[in-house]
C-alpha cells in the first residue's frame, strides 16, 4: 500500500517516506494506482493515475517543471511542510527517483491518501 500524509505532504512507501508536493484539491480516500502513458509536455511520458472524474483526473507524477514561478522544485525539495503545500490540481508531485521506485514496486497496488 502506498500512503499519501496531506497534513505532512509526504508519500510513503516500501517502508520509506518522502517529501511530496499537494493540493488543496488533492482528493483523500482509497484509489487503485496505475500507470498510464501521456504525450502531455513536462511529464516524461507517463504518470501514474489514481482517480478520474467527468472534469478531473488526479495522478501521481514527477515534479512538473514547466512554469518556473511554481518553483515546484525547490519546494518540493524544501524541509517546511507549507513550502510543499501548493497549486497541484489536485496531483501529487514527486522527485523522478521517487517516481521511478513507486512504478516500480506498487503500479495496481492501493493508495490511501488522508489528511
Amino acid at each position: 500500500m502506498v500512503l499519501v500524509d496531506l497534513a505532512t505532504a509526504s508519500i510513503c512507501f516500501l517502508s520509506q517516506c518522502y517529501p511530496a508536493l499537494i493540493g488543496p484539491d488533492t482528493p483523500t480516500g482509497e484509489f487503485k494506482l496505475e500507470q498510464v502513458r501521456t504525450h502531455e509536455a513536462g511529464y516524461g511520458g507517463d504518470v501514474i493515475l489514481f482517480k478520474e472524474t467527468q472534469h478531473a483526473i488526479f495522478a501521481i507524477h514527477r515534479v512538473w517543471l514547466l512554469n518556473p514561478k511554481q518553483n515546484r522544485l525547490q519546494r518540493l525539495t524544501s524541509g517546511n511542510i507549507s513550502d510543499r503545500l501548493t497549486t497541484t490540481l489536485g496531483c501529487i508531485n514527486v522527485m523522478p527517483d521517487v517516481y521511478d521506485k513507486l512504478v516500480e514496486c506498487c503500479n495496481n497496488q492501493l493508495l490511501k491518501v488522508s489528511r
